[in-house]
């Protein structure tokens, strides 16, 4: 019997990397709900595997037959739009998609949250939920409430850290998009310090990652992280992203990889920035301000290499690489 895999959020970056992932790695029967089928940039007109269901979230209880006959779930999608349509969609109806599967059959159901509701511990974060935007809060919600359901033996949340990404054939991610516009300003940035550090992950290697979870069972999945002394009770949380860089690392890494040298450089320490906010009166959210005093974005994280796989882009050389090669 072919296995059947229920998709959300496969148009977006993430998304188009994991069915190309599928597809070349399995068999499977896929099924890809899609609020746009447009923006599949996936020829899949000749895979008889693949099924187009064209629709909104909003109205998941169409599908729920499907998804009550699948052996996988996989969940990426969501909104940062209004208050009401993110938590609609984050919360409510992903809530909703999960209350449909089969516990006795579907022996995965994976979500897609983000690194940012998460403590280094791997732990939620109170803030996320006391200061953060709606998109944030609608995230600690949401899996607040699937561990608690009963697809929670089968779940597994992961948690991309910042997400790189795209090419011509593929939408580009946020951070993409603005990673080589401040790769433009390498020639001023090289002349400044600073006290944070953060994890990048390409969304080829989450692709990668995913279809390892997809394939593997339960128990060889839990004995490659008893390995990395990771946690491995179920539900699962699994932090996505490469080794931890501090800023100066980055800038230095950038510096090198655009030919220009590092000499003197100015610390942009915290009492300096918080100096500067007031003196220019820049207005920031309560999310925002948590984000500059907190500095250290770091978790402990996965990635192919955990799982035996060699990354595609294990370092942050090999981005900037891609990064050029699919520049406009």
């Amino acid at each position: 019997m072919v296995k059947r895999v229920f998709i959300t959020g496969a148009s977006g970056c993430v998304g188009h990397y994991l069915v190309e992932s599928l597809l070349s790695q399995t068999d499977y029967e896929l099924f890809l709900l899609l609020r746009d089928p447009q923006k599949l940039k996936i020829d899949v007109s000749d895979r008889p595997n693949v099924k187009i269901l064209e629709g909104k979230i909003q109205d998941i209880y169409k599908y729920r037959d499907i998804l009550g006959s699948v052996n996988f779930a996989i969940s990426t999608a969501a909104a940062w739009g209004e208050t009401i349509e993110v938590f609609e969609t984050n919360v409510y109806k992903t809530q909703e998609l999960f209350g449909y599967l089969n516990p006795d059959l579907c022996e995965k159901a994976i979500y897609f949250s983000t690194a940012s509701i998460l403590d280094q511990n791997n732990q939620t974060l109170p803030a996320a939920e006391s200061l953060g935007t709606d998109y944030i809060r609608s995230k600690y919600a949401c899996l607040r409430n699937l561990e608690r359901s009963a697809i929670k033996s089968k779940l597994i949340s992961v948690f991309p850290t910042l997400v790189i990404g795209g090419d011509k054939d593929k939408p580009r991610s946020h951070i993409s998009r603005g990673f080589r516009e401040v790769a433009k300003y390498i020639g001023w940035i090289r002349f400044f310090r600073a006290d944070a550090s953060f994890h990048l992950v390409h969304a080829a290697d989450i692709a990668q990652t995913i279809t390892y979870l997809v394939k593997t069972d339960l128990d060889q999945i839990k004995t490659r992280l008893a390995e990395a002394e990771l946690d491995h009770k179920m539900p699962l949380r699994l932090v996505l992203g490469m080794p931890r860089l501090t800023v100066n690392e980055a800038i230095a890494e950038v510096a090198t990889f655009y030919n220009k040298k590092i000499g003197w450089q100015f610390n942009l320490n915290p009492t300096l920035i918080n100096l500067i906010i007031k003196l220019f009166n820049v207005k920031m959210a309560a999310w925002d301000r948590y984000c500059l005093d907190q500095r250290h974005f770091t978790y402990q994280v996965v990635n192919p290499g955990t799982f035996g796989i060699m990354p595609k882009y294990g370092s942050l050389s090999d981005i900037l690489t891609n990064l050029e090669a699919v520049a406009d």
